[in-house]
């Protein structure tokens, strides 16, 4: 780090401490720091006003956040919901939807506040503090492959959309999420599901103390978790699938979790082991002119060839400590990761003798951690928390892109080696300045280092790095009435590939490359509400906007098969949230959200108009949950996604889709469950995902300039689940 902002931030920094430290040892409290160590909000309760708890779906009471669309989802959710796959855990996040266009072993497609995040760009996840998200990945910025989340272990969702706090790094400006699994289960199970198109799936788990520090009989009280001594949990879970597909999807994954931990939210500490591998068939996106003339059926592939191979495994331990003073929270990690993937999405459009299958591959080993120490203080008779944080993470990554045919491989196209360094060091400070007025102020400062060895092209080795400082702020009013104000800004960013950094010829046309930066800036505003003024309900409005200086856009008809920076963009919203609690039997929340986005300049990137494709205008998630029906309970979901342009023109367009799933279960004794799931109750025939793209589909046929690609979203599906409770 160097240079005036590294001066800036230094002194900073040593201005925040010396601050605060001179108010330590004065016992002023952290309010709210004993159950959620992420959060420093300041608890309405530290102004003597009385805070109004809702219990349901969602723990986002007054008081509790820095900005309306902040909040965290209680893990209990999962199990009154049913999933089609892992990753839709996600959907529980206020306006982001999850879908897929390729098999279920590869990593989703997401959507926030009208971005197109292709499998993870500008969202930012974390399960239990470990980053989800690969930078420089074989198939696109930003890779977030969730499908080694185990659902039922969820214990929380935390989650904040937009770039206002100066904890969230790399990939956050529109959002970042954070999975926090149990540390133990409150009874061990076993569960087995079935169901449609072969769906199969078997999981074991349980925890268990290694040691009990205080007899069982010693006291009356229940005991508490240091008392427990340290706990083992432990998760086993396989999984198969051929899904409705004409070419069997043949998914195969297996999955496990070891987690030994001890203490409590005050103080404790955790050790994680994570195993996973999963290899499957897909069927990509296909045209949907074929599909319309019964020249394809709706669930097959043009190239039956098409899937992949990943696995991952995970060792990362966290250390926390909370006290008068203060807190402290470290976490460290290291994974070993592999992706293969054979993708096909032009057919015989530049290799009409082969087809344009090709295969993107890569290992890489990466490991990093942070570490977080806040300090309490009264400056001035103010309540003040200063917080100070350092992130760092480094990835070796081999990556190679060849063409293939029938995953056979006939030509390199690229084999690099890449190593990268990525460090963010950050101060915020958020001051109580009255009863009904607190601040947060943060400041971030980030640095990439990239190295590249290019192995087929040696003249695109090389080295670069960048660096951004990132300022936020965020003013809280209230609360008036059980009703919040928030005015929110700040800065965030993304990292670019950094083979887009640094190539200067193109791998796969053999031009002079356009080369981008290294970080890539984006500057968000919102303004929310947030009120519990209704009884049994909190619902929350928030009006933001968003522009960033480079658009990443999915390309599915190149031969890289992966995303690409295009012009600025610019981006507002609204979005409106409700969480109802008509009783303890009975729990409704409803999600609304309504994006207009635009790229900044029209007739940008060489084409017509100024639509960014694939950016989706409005979604809506409505769920239900009824319980007290004897031994009966049901949770129903309704997701709705609107239209949305395929081209930059707007001229192409894709349906909105509706989608409703239902879940029915019954305890029928103290030790056994069972569950039906019933997907697409209505049998609606939708779209996943739509692509605007040029192919040909037969060898001697003839090219299809703009045409349209889809992949289908899954029929109506029953699945069955009995669980034996230990």
């Amino acid at each position: 780090m160097s240079g005036p902002s590294a001066g800036w931030t230094a002194a900073l920094l040593a201005g925040a401490v010396f601050f605060s430290s001179g108010a330590l040892g004065q016992g002023a409290s952290l309010p709210g720091a004993s159950e959620r160590t992420d959060s420093l909000a300041l608890d309405s309760a530290a102004a003597d006003v009385p805070q109004i708890v809702v219990q349901g779906h969602y723990d986002n009471g007054v008081g509790t956040t820095d900005a309306a669309s902040q909040g965290s989802v209680n893990g209990a959710i999962f199990r009154d919901l049913p999933l089609l796959r892992p990753a839709e855990v996600l959907e529980t996040v206020p306006g982001l939807i999850v879908t897929q266009h390729s098999g279920d072993g590869k990593a989703n497609q997401y959507f926030l506040r009208g971005y197109n995040l292709d499998h993870g760009t500008d969202l930012a996840t974390h399960l239990d503090s470990v980053p989800v998200n690969m930078p420089t990945n074989a198939h696109g910025q930003g890779y977030t492959d969730l499908n080694y989340l185990i659902p039922e272990l969820i214990e929380r969702v935390d989650y904040r959309k937009g770039p206002y706090s100066a904890e969230s790094g790399d990939f956050s400006a529109a959002g970042a999420v954070n999975i926090r699994y149990r540390t133990s289960l409150d009874q061990s199970f076993a569960s087995v599901t079935a169901g449609s198109f072969d769906y199969r799936r078997a999981l074991v788990a349980g925890s268990i103390p290694v040691m009990r520090l205080v007899p069982a009989d010693s006291a009356d009280a229940p005991l508490t978790a240091a008392d427990r001594g340290p706990t083992v949990l432990g998760a086993v879970e396989l999984e198969g699938y051929n899904g409705p597909w004409t070419t069997a999807e043949e998914l195969n994954k297996i999955n496990s979790l070891v987690r030994l931990s001890d203490g409590d939210a005050a103080e404790g500490w955790s050790l994680d082991a994570t195993y996973y591998d999963a290899r499957w068939n897909s069927t990509d996106q296909v045209p949907l002119a074929a599909i319309q003339s019964g020249q394809l059926g709706r669930f097959s592939a043009v190239d039956p060839t098409d899937g992949g191979g990943t696995g991952r495994q995970i060792v990362s331990g966290e250390w926390h400590e909370i006290a008068a003073q203060g807190y402290t929270r470290v976490s460290v990690y290291a994974q070993r990761y592999r992706l293969q993937l054979f993708s096909d999405f032009s057919f015989f459009e530049l290799r009409p003798t082969t087809g344009d299958q090709f295969e993107q591959w890569e290992h890489r080993d990466f490991f990093g951690g942070q570490v977080v120490h806040g300090w309490n203080g009264r400056p001035f008779g103010l309540e003040s928390i200063t917080e100070a944080g350092l992130q760092l993470r480094r990835d070796n990554i081999h990556l190679r892109l060849s063409n293939t045919e029938a995953r056979l491989e006939f030509e390199p196209v690229s084999d690099d080696e890449v190593g990268e360094t990525e460090g963010g060091v950050w101060l915020q400070n958020t001051v109580r300045w009255t009863p009904w007025l607190r601040s947060q102020a943060g400041l971030r400062q980030q640095l990439i280092a990239m190295n590249m060895t290019a192995i087929v092209s040696a003249e695109n080795s090389g080295t670069a790095s960048g660096s951004k400082t990132l300022p936020s702020l965020s003013l809280i009013f209230g609360p008036w009435s059980r009703t919040e104000l928030f005015l929110n800004w700040g800065k965030g960013f993304h990292s670019n590939d950094a083979r887009g950094v640094i190539d200067r010829i193109d791998p796969t046309t053999l031009q002079t490359a356009s080369r981008v930066p290294a970080l890539v800036g984006a500057t968000g505003k919102e303004v929310g509400v947030r009120t519990e003024a209704i009884s049994g309900v909190q619902s929350s409005i928030a009006l933001w906007s968003l522009n960033s200086d480079s658009e990443l856009v999915y390309n599915p008809d190149s031969d890289i098969g992966s995303t690409s920076p295009n012009g600025a963009s610019r981006r507002y919203g609204v979005e409106w949230n409700n969480h109802f609690t008509a009783s303890r039997n009975f729990l409704l929340d409803a999600d609304l959200a309504w994006t207009h986005t635009r790229y900044a300049v029209d007739n940008d990137n060489g084409q017509l108009g100024s639509f960014i494709p694939n950016a989706v205008p409005k979604v809506g998630v409505v769920r239900a949950t009824v319980q007290g029906l004897g031994p009966w309970s049901i949770g129903m979901e309704t997701r709705f996604i609107g239209s949305y342009p395929l081209s930059q023109e707007g001229k192409l367009t894709t349906p909105s889709s509706t989608v409703i799933n239902l879940r029915m279960q019954a305890e029928l004794s103290r030790h056994f469950d069972v569950a039906l799931d019933v997907l697409n109750v209505l049998n609606r025939q939708y779209f996943d995902i739509a692509y605007e793209q040029n192919y040909r589909l037969s060898p001697a046929g003839p090219t299809a300039p703009d045409g349209v690609a889809v992949h289908p979203g899954e029929p109506r599906e029953l699945r069955v689940t009995f669980r034996l409770r230990l």
